[in-house]
C-alpha cells in the first residue's frame, strides 16, 4: 500500500487523465458449475436483509431447482415456490472507501479529481423477495460479481410446474383481512408493503428500506410485535396498528461524481427519497399522515438512506403514539366524570 501511495504522489497529473479513460480489463465471472440445473456464485456478500444471516456476510450464492441458498458463517435456504421477485441492479462506487478518499486528497496539484475519474468499481447486486414460511413478506439483497448478476436474471426462471402450483402473492393487496378471527394485540405493528407505482426505484433500496423499518420498529419502545405484509394475525395476535410508506420521490445519486467535484461535490450527487407514510391504528380512532425526506453522501448509500428513512419513521411512530396514549389517559377521567354528571342528572 505504501509503494501505490508514493507512486501516485510522484505521478504527474496528466498520468491520472490518461489512466481515467483507459479501458477496463474484463471481469471473470466466479461462477462455478455444478450439478445440472444448478450453479454457484462463489464470492457474494449478504447486504441485508436474511433471516439469521448478519449483514455484510460473505459467502457463496448457489442457485438450484429447488432453493436459493447462501452459505456462509451462516446458512438459510429460500426455497424457490417462496420467490416473488429476484432482480438485479448496479452502481459505481469509490474504490478503498474512505481510504481511497484520503489517498486522492494527499495528490498534489489537483491530481486527487483527475484520480476519481478511474479510482472506482462496478458494483452490482441481486435482490430476492420471498415469503416466509408463514407468509410474510422478505426482501434480502446481496452484493455480487457484475457479470453473475448479469447471468443470474437470464438463468433464474420458475419451473411451468412450481409457478402453476405456487399460490400467487399479491404484496400489494389490502392488509385488513389480518385481522379476521383474531384478537387486537396491544403495542402490535404491522408494516404493509410499500408502495412504489409513483416512482421508478431500483429494487435494492425498496428491499432496504422495508428490511431498515422492520428492524427499527422492532427497537421502538412500547412496540411488542412486528408483523410483516402477508402474515396471518389469528395465531399471534392482530397488530393495533399500521404503518403504510409510499415513495413519492428518488433521485439517485453519485459517489464517482461528488468525487471528481472537489469539495462542491459534498452538495451534488447525494442520494434523496421521500416518503409519504401513513400510521393508523385498527379502531379508526388514530390517524397520522406525514411526509419524510432523506438524504446521505457517502459509501453504501442504499442502505444508509434506506436505514436513514426508517429510523426517521420509526422515531415519528413512537412520538405519536406517546402523544396519543398521553391524550387517552388524560381524557379518560373527563369522560368518566361526565357520564357521571349525566347519570345523576337523569335520576
Amino acid at each position: 500500500m505504501l509503494v501505490l501511495i508514493q507512486a501516485i504522489l510522484f505521478l504527474p497529473h496528466q498520468a491520472f487523465a490518461f489512466a481515467a479513460i483507459q479501458p477496463q480489463r474484463p471481469v471473470t465471472s466466479s461462477r462455478k458449475p455444478s450439478s445440472e440445473g444448478s450453479w454457484t456464485i462463489s464470492h457474494a456478500q449478504h447486504a441485508y436483509g436474511l433471516p439469521e444471516v448478519k449483514p455484510k456476510q460473505k459467502g457463496t450464492l448457489t442457485l438450484d431447482s429447488q432453493n436459493i441458498t447462501f452459505s456462509g458463517k451462516a446458512i438459510y435456504r429460500i426455497p424457490r415456490t417462496s420467490v416473488i421477485a429476484i432482480s438485479d441492479g448496479s452502481e459505481r462506487v469509490e474504490m478503498w472507501g474512505m481510504k481511497g478518499r484520503l489517498l486522492r486528497m494527499a495528490i498534489p496539484n489537483g491530481g486527487g479529481l483527475a484520480a476519481a475519474g478511474f479510482m472506482h468499481h462496478k458494483e452490482s447486486s441481486l435482490t430476492v423477495e420471498f415469503r416466509d414460511p408463514r407468509g410474510g413478506y422478505h426482501a434480502a439483497v446481496f452484493v455480487v460479481p457484475p457479470d453473475d448478476a448479469t447471468l443470474a436474471m437470464a438463468t433464474f426462471a420458475p419451473h411451468t410446474d412450481d409457478a402453476a402450483s405456487a399460490e400467487p402473492v399479491d404484496i400489494t393487496a389490502p392488509v385488513a383481512n389480518v385481522c379476521d378471527g383474531a384478537t387486537v394485540k396491544p403495542g402490535g405493528v404491522l408494516i404493509a408493503a410499500p408502495v412504489w407505482e409513483q416512482v421508478e426505484v431500483p429494487a435494492s433500496y425498496r428491499a432496504l428500506v422495508y428490511e431498515h423499518l422492520v428492524d427499527r420498529m422492532r427497537r421502538v419502545q412500547g412496540v411488542s410485535q412486528v408483523y410483516r405484509e402477508g402474515e396471518p394475525g389469528a395465531q399471534r395476535g392482530c397488530p393495533q396498528s399500521t404503518v403504510r410508506i409510499a415513495i413519492a420521490g428518488f433521485r439517485p445519486g453519485s459517489q464517482v461524481k461528488r468525487a471528481m467535484m472537489g469539495p462542491a461535490g459534498f452538495f451534488a450527487g447525494t442520494t434523496q427519497m421521500n416518503f409519504h407514510v401513513t400510521m393508523s391504528d385498527q379502531a379508526g380512532v388514530w390517524n397520522v399522515d406525514d411526509d419524510v425526506k432523506a438524504t446521505v453522501r457517502g459509501e453504501s448509500e442504499s442502505k444508509n438512506i434506506a436505514d436513514s428513512v426508517a429510523k426517521k419513521v420509526a422515531k415519528r411512530y413512537a412520538l405519536e403514539r406517546a402523544k396519543f396514549e398521553k391524550s387517552q389517559i388524560v381524557f379518560a377521567p373527563t369522560r368518566k366524570a361526565n357520564s357521571q354528571i349525566s347519570a345523576a342528572q337523569g335520576r
